[in-house]
């Protein structure tokens, strides 16, 4: 089985006194040099460090680049009114030429909720609005004529291809959700051991909606730091059926760890 190596964009810094910690045209484009597959971008409003625009740095990322898929590792999509996401999201896909993948989760609680207060969303009700916005998404992104959860009726023009939707979140809500409407599953830190068996009981859960058996990408696994060693544990990721890693670069150089994948990758 082959597998995806995906690499998160450089767009915070740990130092809040210090600028944005990379370019994130270089980064796409040396993602796609590499042959890395898919370059992420974190998504946050206010988070402990400062942090870039997910959409506008995917955009930026979109248009650096002509073959590397781009995605949302993961949209807060119930941050935002789901007129205004499906409406981003269509355009990705439009100026993209189709290479977005749609993550989506509800947030890490370690973050706070200041984001949300400022957004005007309720943190605590976030579970149940990232459902509703599922819910009409692919009608929104396709231009469909949908009705949202007031009653409103809306068809958004120009339409565009639905991306892959991947829901992330190890919790038993969140993948229930993930297995009622996203095409894959996103998990953090997964062990290989342990795919086989969160893949069994998604498939379990996708089955009762209808659905196919739902795809696994992993987040920041812990690697070896010989690249030898991390190919042969990517491997292993490949042969309990793992879909996608996405590896998130750290240190003061955001080129190191991107070269580092790449040696990864040619590994494979």
């Amino acid at each position: 089985m082959t597998l995806d190596i995906g690499i998160i964009l450089p767009t915070s810094t740990p130092d809040p006194a210090q600028p944005i910690l990379g370019d994130v045209r270089a980064a796409a484009r040396l993602a796609e040099q590499s042959g890395l597959d898919s370059v992420w971008s974190t998504d946050h409003l206010v988070a402990g460090a400062p942090i870039l625009d997910s959409t506008v740095v995917l955009a930026t990322a979109a248009a650096a680049t002509d073959r590397i898929r781009i995605g949302y590792g993961v949209l807060l999509l119930a941050l935002r009114p789901v007129a205004w996401a499906a409406k981003q999201i269509a355009t990705l896909q439009y100026v993209s030429g189709d290479r977005l993948i749609l993550g989506v989760g509800t947030g890490n609680p370690a973050h706070g909720d200041v984001g949300w207060l400022a957004a005007g969303a309720s943190f605590a009700e976030r579970g149940r609005r990232t459902d509703e916005a599922l819910r009409v998404l692919p009608d929104l992104v396709t231009g469909r004529p949908t009705t949202l959860a007031d009653g409103t009726e809306v068809a958004l023009a120009p339409g565009a291809t639905m991306p892959p939707v991947l829901v992330a979140g190890d919790g038993k809500r969140a993948r229930r959700r993930a297995a009622a409407f996203a095409d894959g599953w996103v998990a953090i830190g997964l062990e290989p051991h342990r795919i086989g068996a969160a893949a069994a009981e998604l498939a379990s859960l996708a089955e009762e909606y209808g659905r196919p058996p739902l795809t696994v990408t992993v987040v920041a696994p812990a690697l070896a730091t010989d690249p030898g060693q991390a190919a042969e544990q990517m491997a292993a990721y490949a042969e309990a059926g793992a879909a996608r890693v996405v590896l998130a670069p750290s240190g003061p150089r955001w080129e190191a760890g991107y070269e580092f994948a790449a040696k990864i990758k040619a590994q494979l």
